[in-house]
């Protein structure tokens, strides 16, 4: 069965946002943290910073590798949008603390936006 190339190019764009946000939070973690809209995080934010940024890179990369074949890259599209979904929750979560607020209402929304276009992504492959 044919890809669908609105569905296809959505799931690759998305995988390209997830490749920089990854690069920038494993390799320019204080930096990325900063335009995220953290303030000056301790090593322990630092080091999940850099774990969430290697989980990116591995998304992002795997639906590149993917991108020929519409099973796989509707998988990981899916797979993709859940982790979006979660992380809109733990933003959500992250409001209750005025120290994050302003990171969690940009983190909520564009994880939030993500996972809505990761999900229409996967139906139109479907």
């Amino acid at each position: 069965m044919k890809i669908d190339s609105l569905g296809r190019a959505l799931a690759l764009q998305l995988a390209a946002g997830r490749l920089a946000v990854g690069t920038g939070a494993l390799f320019a973690t204080r930096p990325a943290l900063q335009a995220l809209g953290f303030g000056e995080t301790d090593a322990a934010g630092r080091a999940l910073a850099r774990v969430l940024g290697a989980r990116d890179l591995a998304v992002g990369g795997l639906t590149i590798a993917s991108r020929g074949d519409r099973e796989a890259l509707r998988a990981i599209t899916l797979a993709a949008a859940a982790l979006d979904a979660a992380d809109t929750v733990a933003f959500a979560l992250a409001l209750r603390d005025p120290q994050l607020r302003r990171a969690a209402v940009g983190g909520a929304v564009s994880a939030g936006a993500a996972a809505g276009a990761g999900l229409w992504a996967w139906r139109r492959l479907g």
